[in-house]
């Protein structure tokens, strides 16, 4: 895999109790602290990429764990058709309340937990800070359901969190090993990839160690 270090941000830790909110699983409080926020910085550059490569019509992103809509926004914009998905109704009504949705009939929306969801076919399968969320023991499913909604030649952007997270500790969350995260990117070509940790707290001072993977990959070939 290849590793760069431009360009990408750290999980939301500047945004103080965000991730207190994210910790309990209290998603109308975290989109709250997390609204109006840029798009990721790896959507951004997956984006980027497909800008430098021909296309014969609009593509097609699923946004899985779309959250407030931040993301599913910023492809909207970008002329791409986009299904966004998350497991709470308040992101879904936060994303259809925005007022920066451009041309919203491109737009399909779907409330369902990652134990259930089904993947149609994508050109693009966005995962911003979503992943860990899913439990454990649905995790090899879900991601083998990632792997086959991309077409070949279509990208994967998102994050996994590492082994050495303080999340980790937290039973029904998945985190993995350097060497596990090359083991599931084995049927892309990494693009970028920044691994990173550091250490933060929020305003209170509550401790948080985060261990990031940062990731835009290319689906090889069948």
């Amino acid at each position: 895999m290849t590793q760069h270090t431009d360009k990408h941000d750290s999980p939301d830790t500047d945004l103080k109790p965000a991730f207190i909110y994210a910790t309990t699983r209290d998603w109308e409080g975290y989109f709250k602290a997390i609204d109006g926020r840029e798009p990721r910085p790896t959507l951004v550059d997956a984006l980027d990429r497909f800008d430098t490569e021909p296309s014969n019509g609009p593509r097609f992103a699923i946004d899985l764990g779309c959250g407030e809509g931040r993301d599913s926004a910023a492809l909207l914009r970008r002329g791409w058709k986009v299904h966004a998905i998350d497991g709470h109704p308040d992101g879904i009504r936060r994303l259809v309340s925005r007022d920066d949705l451009d041309d919203p009939t491109r737009l399909t929306m779907q409330l369902a937990p990652f134990e259930s969801v089904e993947l149609p076919s994508c050109d693009l399968l966005n995962a911003s800070f979503s992943l860990p969320f899913c439990s454990p023991e649905h995790f090899d499913e879900m991601w083998s359901k990632i792997v086959a909604s991309i077409r070949p030649g279509g990208r994967f952007s998102g994050q996994f969190f590492g082994d050495r997270d303080s999340w980790a500790s937290i039973a029904d969350r998945s985190h993995h090993t350097s060497e596990q995260v090359a083991q599931f990117l084995m049927p892309f070509t990494v693009e970028f990839m920044k691994e990173e940790e550091r250490k933060g707290e929020d305003c209170d001072g509550t401790k948080k160690d985060w261990h990031v993977f940062h990731v835009v990959a290319r689906k090889n070939a069948d």
